[in-house]
């Protein structure tokens, strides 16, 4: 694409009447300029994006799924692929209300609770109450963990040692 050169603001004279009252050459205001739309993203331009930048990890994305599934169960690659784009577009549609949410309120930072907000109100809620409780968990177990570590910095982290595992309802159950 070819470059085009910056635009040039045009220059408009002030009314020699009332400017400066005789006093020497009239000064020149320039003339306010409109903040340019952003320029939307091509399917070119979002196909040049490479997979893995946008997608979580197939390996990460097929762990989780076969976590929900009996152990003889498989799971076709087409199956997988569908839900990393899934799941990645989720990510970014809570993500972006949330960081919504947050410039509104001038942070840079989003927390735990930008995103339960945002999943509430993209009308998530089911799944926000139970991200509260993981959430509280999470938290509880990182409390503990920055205790026994300032009390002894060998102590292995307790969060690592009960994870937060996806709930698996039924016989699916492990």
């Amino acid at each position: 694409m070819a470059e085009q050169p910056p635009s040039l603001q045009p220059i408009i004279p002030r009314d020699e009447n009332n400017s400066n009252n005789g006093n020497g050459p009239t000064p020149l205001a320039i003339a306010p300029q409109d903040t340019p739309e952003p320029v939307p993203i091509t399917d070119q331009e979002v196909g040049e994006y490479r997979e893995q930048d946008r997608f979580l990890p197939i390996a990460n994305v097929s762990r989780i799924m076969k976590a929900s599934v009996p152990s003889t169960a498989k799971i076709a690659k087409d199956a997988k692929e569908c839900v990393q784009e899934c799941v990645s577009e989720f990510i970014s549609f809570i993500t972006s209300e949330a960081a919504e949410k947050c410039q509104l309120e001038k942070r840079k930072t989003i927390g735990g609770e930008d995103i339960l907000y945002a999943m509430g109100t993209l009308g998530f809620e089911n799944y926000a109450e139970t991200l509260k409780i993981h959430l509280a968990k999470l938290r509880q177990n990182g409390t503990a963990a920055n205790a026994n570590a300032n009390t002894n910095s060998s102590t292995s982290n307790p969060a690592r040692e009960h994870p937060i595992e996806p709930r698996v309802d039924g016989e699916h159950q492990h």
